[in-house]
């Protein structure tokens, strides 16, 4: 009897691990793939990973929803500037939301030349990302640290 408890135990606790993983997965590619069109000022792409019911806070810069969002990423990528984001390696945590998507927490840096020199800095953000039919979008983005 001992033994089938314990391995129920281990299976119930093993599943979420190997689900985890699997959601891990698919968030840091998700991440991956929208600060590659970031990096690429590719204002359209960038967008299209965020819902239109899009909710951004900023500790700096307040709260802004989709289309004030679309509009500062065009007009930023516009201005020509070389603004690059990059993941901190080993910073990027991901958690389940039930019945809806995930959670990412991590911590990222931009940089991009300011007077000739290098400007950098690092800042921490959550994104709450929701599955949906077409595939995962961002529902609310929480940047700060700045």
């Amino acid at each position: 009897m001992k033994q089938l408890v314990r391995g129920l135990l281990l299976l119930c606790f093993a599943m979420p691990v190997v689900a985890q993983d699997a959601l891990f997965q698919e968030i840091a590619k998700a991440d991956s793939e929208l600060f590659a069109a970031f990096n690429a000022h590719d204002a359209d792409k960038v967008v299209s990973y965020f819902d239109k019911d899009l909710e951004f806070f900023h500790d700096k810069g307040g709260l802004q929803n989709f289309d004030q969002v679309l509009s500062g990423t065009r007009s930023m990528f516009k201005q020509g500037t070389d603004l690059r984001r990059e993941l901190v390696p080993g910073s990027l945590e991901v958690y389940p939301i039930h019945d809806y998507g995930a959670i990412e927490i991590g911590a990222h840096k931009f940089c991009h030349t300011e007077n000739g020199k290098l400007d950098c800095g690092v800042f921490k953000f959550v994104h709450v990302w929701k599955k949906q039919k077409d595939g995962w979008k961002i529902t609310r983005v929480i940047s700060y640290d700045h």
